[in-house]
């Protein structure tokens, strides 16, 4: 390894664009979500395989080219306005997805992470904060799932995160006895007030929170009336008795 010994003038880029290589034979139109493929490293129109990189300034049309005939111009950086999916006016500060290159929604399943809500405009419509290189998407890389019924869970669901999107919907623990190292995460996705969650431990099973040590059969709920979309809870199996508290967030209530 040599150090410097002399100036070297370096090339520099400032400012919130970036160019990137198209893949072969598509076109992406000005303002579309830009994905990029991780395996080739060429940009194209956004699919739920891809990593979001920003928005198209203007119109990349390589229908007749081979990948990386031209570049696409793209924003990295910014706020955006967007029409997303049952946004209401609660959701500042919400996680947006995109699973195309048009279509974004508040729910993570098979969805790409794009920003977060800093404005509401009007029903459906909200200013998005976007920034590709920086912002980091807050489910992280876990197994995620849409529960829109009830559900039973089992040794499979292990290390899942379990989005709920419809109200009054139970989700049945599996026994401890059987649920060896048996860890999960329970989120509300539904709108301010929208949708009650609740967990339903087997008859002689715990669940043990912040400040409750639970009662065999105590039913955890996520309380609709003050419920919010991000509202939270990680179980684990553990001690003697069922399941334990790791993390939780918003108004939930053992009864």
């Amino acid at each position: 390894m040599t150090t410097l010994a002399a100036n070297k003038p370096r090339a520099y880029e400032l400012g919130e664009r970036n160019h990137l290589p198209v893949i072969a034979s598509d076109i992406i139109y000005e303002g579309a979500a830009v994905g990029l493929v991780d395996g080739t490293g060429h940009a194209r129109p956004l699919t739920s395989a891809d990593r979001f990189v920003g928005f198209a300034v203007a119109k990349a049309d390589n229908s007749a080219g081979a990948a990386a005939a031209i570049n696409v111009e793209v924003v990295k950086t910014g706020e955006i306005e967007l029409a997303v999916t049952g946004a209401v006016i609660t959701d500042v500060g919400q996680p947006v997805y995109a699973t195309d290159d048009d279509t974004f929604t508040f729910l993570p399943v098979g969805g790409v992470f794009v920003g977060f809500v800093k404005r509401y405009v009007s029903a459906g419509v909200a200013v998005v904060e976007f920034n590709a290189c920086v912002l980091i998407d807050p489910y992280g890389d876990t197994v995620r799932e849409t529960v829109s019924d009830n559900l039973t869970t089992d040794i499979e669901d292990s290390g899942k995160t379990l989005f709920v999107d419809t109200d009054a919907k139970t989700i049945t623990l599996l026994t401890y006895a059987a649920a060896t190292a048996h860890r999960l995460k329970v989120v509300n996705i539904g709108a301010f007030g929208a949708v009650a969650v609740s967990i339903d431990p087997a008859a002689g099973d715990k669940i043990a929170g912040p400040n409750d040590t639970g009662a065999d059969g105590g039913i955890m709920v996520n309380t609709k009336a003050t419920a919010r979309r991000g509202d939270y809870v990680v179980l684990n199996s553990g001690g003697d008795d069922g399941y334990i508290v790791e993390e939780i967030r918003g108004v939930w209530t053992i009864a």
